[in-house]
């Protein structure tokens, strides 16, 4: 059992930067693939990032290709997801969430584990 906790969301105003962090526990962290998905209201969650168990291998979605980094610290148990020049419609509850393949998937079914959330407001 794995559970994954997010912080550093916030108000900020279009063009602006955010780091998100999101701390991990219950398990090897080294031995999860980690990811970002997202959730605008009304919206469907869908994917933002994910980094491989080592940190060699990214995939992203289209929507923030350029714009924002997927980082791991295997070390302390964290992954991050910096995120500059954000967009209003960038606003979403950001989620960070974890499986034990290694496949860098964007499908929200693949997986297992969540954390609650951080709440990422983008003002125009």
């Amino acid at each position: 059992q794995v559970q994954l906790a997010e912080s550093g969301g916030g108000l900020v105003q279009a063009g602006g930067s955010l780091r998100l962090s999101c701390a991990a526990s219950g398990g090897t962290f080294s031995r999860y693939l980690m990811a970002w998905f997202r959730q605008a209201p009304g919206n469907e969650r869908e994917f933002v990032a994910s980094i491989s168990f080592s940190g060699d291998a990214t995939l992203y979605a289209d929507s923030v290709k350029g714009r924002t980094t997927i980082s791991r610290d295997n070390a302390k148990n964290r992954v991050y997801l910096q995120m500059n020049n954000l967009k209003p419609e960038d606003t979403a509850v950001y989620y960070c969430a974890s499986r034990g393949g290694s496949a860098l998937l964007s499908r929200v079914s693949a997986y297992d584990w969540w954390g609650q959330g951080t709440q990422v407001t983008v003002s125009s």
